[in-house]
């Protein structure tokens, strides 16, 4: 499989978007959850909190659609000083099996069409400092590094 195609997720997609969604809080350290992954992930789409863009294999010889392989989440958001609105690029991951053939670099620059076609000013997101596969990915489409702000956080 060395074609992937990305579109907009949609309520069919969602048992193979939380599966994927499982894996990734995993990557993070999570315990699998399958059940507050459906959860997770069928909110989002049912409320329409966020946009989901998920990455699909396609057959090379025929073009048929084969298993979704990878997806990366949105979310809308605003931006004070430039007072416009933002985007958030909170999650993004590629199944281990998918890795090396452009899902993630796809998804990417889905990422940045859709928040160029709906008026975002920017994108912004975060990655684990020693996620050096995805820093390189992103410093490659053009991503700028912020140096200047510290990123806190304080459970709630």
């Amino acid at each position: 499989m060395s074609v992937v195609s990305v579109r907009l997720a949609g309520l069919p997609d969602l048992p193979a978007v939380a599966a994927l969604f499982d894996a990734y809080r995993q990557f993070y350290e999570q315990p699998a959850d399958a059940a507050l992954a459906l959860q997770f992930i069928g909110e989002r789409m049912r409320n329409r909190e966020s946009v989901i863009l998920v990455a699909q294999a396609m057959q090379q010889v025929t073009g048929a659609e084969g298993s979704l392989v990878g997806f990366c989440q949105l979310y809308p958001s605003f931006c004070s000083v430039i007072a416009q609105p933002i985007c958030t690029l909170y999650d993004l991951y590629v199944a281990p099996q998918a890795r090396k053939t452009g899902a993630g670099r796809a998804l990417m620059l889905a990422a940045h069409a859709h928040a160029q076609a709906n008026g975002f000013a920017r994108l912004d997101l975060s990655t684990a400092k020693t996620n050096h596969a995805a820093q390189a990915l992103y410093e490659s489409l053009g991503w700028v590094r912020d140096d200047v702000f510290l990123v806190y956080n304080k459970t709630a």
